[in-house]
């Protein structure tokens, strides 16, 4: 198990995007702060919570392009969020037992079940790396204890971003984790967008209540993060558009959300 041994103790009474969005999700690992923040969010766009639950989709259906048809058998999940149904190494191993992934998180409180996301299956591996997004080095050394940054890695980037207050240091981050992993390794990214006012003052509702502000991104801005990538069709699509299963009714996420996946040559 890899983490960081200079962990910050669990603040109850800030508002935290992982613990929040377990709120949305239906979850139980939260506190009273996180539900005022995430019912002030949600009563300013409702939609949010099917944002939450699209998004979740969208990771089984990644996850499973890049194992079935791109090949890949390694995942750097950065955000990872708290453990919930179909974590990443679960939707990987599923098809490709030998498959290695290694969760980043920050929050404290996703650090205390780092266990829920370490049950590998006999033939892969799971690490969690207790890590800020904002230093891609030790990212990167830390997930070298169990990748093979030789071969292929998927890096998930799902609703992380925007955490990053400047854009261009967003785009440094990722470019800089990219830079170290091979040839073949694909990115994959989902972000909130700026499409949606609504969708806007939930964010400044949840800043107001000491939550960390999430800069929604314009479609540009998204495009931005493929610009060296081979960009996987559809491309950059809001979430729920990107290789849909059946049947895709309408949904909040369609103006409020973009993702796409893009492969370093």
């Amino acid at each position: 198990m890899i983490v960081s041994r200079d962990v910050p103790q669990i603040s109850s009474s800030v508002p935290h995007s992982a613990r929040m969005w377990d709120y949305w999700l239906g979850g139980k690992d939260h506190y009273e702060a996180d539900r005022k923040a995430g019912e002030q969010a949600r009563e300013a766009y409702p939609g949010i919570v099917d944002i939450a639950r699209t998004s979740r989709a969208l990771l089984s259906r990644t996850v499973r392009y890049l194992i079935s048809e791109a090949g890949i058998r390694q995942f750097l999940d950065i955000g990872t969020g708290l453990p919930t149904a179909d974590n990443t190494h679960e939707i990987a191993q599923r098809i490709a037992p030998e498959s290695r992934i290694v969760y980043v998180d920050n929050d404290p409180l996703v650090l205390t079940h780092a266990r829920t996301l370490l049950t590998s299956s006999p033939e892969g591996a799971t690490d969690y790396l207790h890590a800020d997004v904002n230093d891609p080095a030790p990212i990167l050394e830390g997930a070298a204890r169990t990748l093979d940054l030789s071969r292929p890695v998927g890096l998930i980037m799902f609703g992380i971003v925007g955490h990053v207050p400047e854009h261009a240091k967003a785009l440094s981050i990722t470019r800089g984790l990219l830079d170290g992993l091979a040839a073949g390794s694909h990115l994959a990214l989902y972000t909130g967008t700026d499409g949606d006012p609504d969708l806007v003052e939930a964010e400044r509702r949840v800043g107001e209540h000491g939550g960390v502000p999430y800069r929604l991104l314009g479609e540009g801005q998204v495009r931005d993060f493929f610009a060296d990538l081979e960009l996987v069709e559809p491309g950059v699509v809001p979430g729920p558009r990107w290789r849909p299963e059946g049947e895709v009714t309408d949904s909040p996420a369609d103006i409020a959300s973009l993702c796409g996946l893009g492969r370093k040559g």
